[in-house]
């Protein structure tokens, strides 16, 4: 594939674990996730993922699809996903049934992500081997999409049973494929998953990591071809910690409100590297280094999306992941920033606009002024020549 056929993102969106700072209102913090999804529905982004996590006291949301369907009640067109529903935690026939119910009460904008679980501490209280995560999830997966494409499901493994299940209710529009995706981050589990089921892949990007994310399609790829299957870089979703602000000074500083606090949270719960440092900016540059995050400006995030391309070969669909780095204000405004600015470039929504002011500009006499200025001005001096002239005919007839 050439260069100039690489795949660019034209649908962009937000992924909500969320990771909120300690000493905030559960009800509050609901309440700030809610309006940045219906911010991101008013200023015309595509996508809202929301997490599933059951520990830690950060990631207060155990249901992602109650909280879609509380907003597909309060969103007009942003599409909805679960990001992701942990599998190994659920009775597929359950959780297909809920998603289900969502697709239908927003009619048609649900997705489903499948993910094993993340937080360890998540499967411990719910004695899930974390060993077995991966496999639970990709049975889970496999009856999730039977269910959902309408089929008879018959299945038995050592955590769960169907006998001739199937869904009552089915996905809103059955004309069009509903949208499942699989979770990718570092393990070839996703990737394999998503190849053999034929669904999208949903991967945590890291900057200058080309050749692990290259390396996760050719999985998908691979696994596809072995199943029979379809994919389509269409389908492909990456996501990356991402805050935007007018200035690169303003991205920094917007940091102060929770970035030391939630760093230090998941250097103790993830396999994000730990800080070795107490100062503000020491953090954010040692996190910048590692590719995990990006804070910026619009001009520099679209450097940055561009290079996702070059390293990948191609995706559809890019997910700033927000969260408390930044405060709810700041949050809203990155949002802002990313449907003004950033995804209307990769869109093609500027092409029209910027050809129509080359031209306007491009018209111009031998003095270096544009032509319409000397029309506009004639047009002016021939207008008023002519009401003086009607003036003075009135004053002699009056005479």
């Amino acid at each position: 594939m050439s260069d100039n056929a690489l795949l660019r993102p034209n649908r962009f969106g937000i992924f909500l674990p969320p990771y909120n700072i300690a000493g905030i209102s559960p009800n509050v913090l609901l309440k700030q996730a809610m309006d940045l999804v219906v911010h991101a529905d008013e200023f015309g982004l595509d996508e809202a993922w929301i997490g599933e996590h059951h520990s830690g006291g950060a990631e207060i949301i155990g249901s992602p699809e109650v909280m879609l369907a509380a907003l597909s009640q309060v969103t007009s067109n942003i599409r909805l996903g679960t990001g992701v529903n942990s599998l190994s935690y659920h009775h597929p026939f359950n959780l297909a049934e809920r998603l289900m119910l969502v697709d239908q009460l927003s009619k048609g904008r649900a997705m489903m992500g499948f993910g094993p679980g993340q937080l360890v501490s998540d499967a411990y209280m719910m004695g899930v081997d974390t060993n077995r995560q991966r496999e639970m999830m990709a049975e889970s997966a496999e009856a999730i999409v039977r269910l959902i494409n309408g089929e008879i499901v018959t299945m038995e493994t050592d955590w769960f049973k169907l006998d001739e299940a199937r869904l009552q209710v089915l996905p809103y529009n059955r004309r069009k494929p509903f949208d499942m995706v699989v979770a990718s981050v570092a393990s070839p589990s996703g990737p394999r998953t998503a190849g053999r089921l034929g669904t999208g892949m949903l991967t945590m990007s890291v900057a200058g990591a080309g050749d692990s994310l290259r390396s996760a399609w050719s999985v998908a790829e691979t696994e596809a071809e072995y199943a029979g299957t379809t994919i389509s870089r269409e389908n492909w979703r990456l996501s990356n910690f991402m805050h935007l602000a007018d200035t690169e000074e303003q991205a920094r500083k917007d940091f102060e409100y929770g970035f030391a606090e939630m760093w230090d949270y998941l250097g103790q719960i993830s396999v994000i590297p730990k800080a070795d440092t107490d100062d503000l900016n020491e953090k954010i540059d040692a996190a910048l280094e590692t590719g995990i995050i990006f804070l910026g400006t619009p001009d520099s995030a679209i450097e940055y999306i561009e290079s996702l391309v070059e390293e990948t070969g191609g995706f559809g669909c890019f997910l700033m992941n927000t969260n408390d780095f930044a405060s709810p204000a700041a949050q809203l405004r990155s949002i802002e920033l990313m449907a003004e600015r950033v995804a209307p470039h990769f869109r093609g929504q500027f092409d029209g606009v910027d050809a129509s002011r080359d031209w306007t500009l491009a018209k111009r006499n031998e003095t270096g002024e544009t032509i319409w200025k000397d029309q506009a001005v004639n047009a002016i001096e021939l207008a008023t020549k002519q009401y003086e002239e009607e003036v003075a005919r009135r004053e002699q007839a009056a005479s």
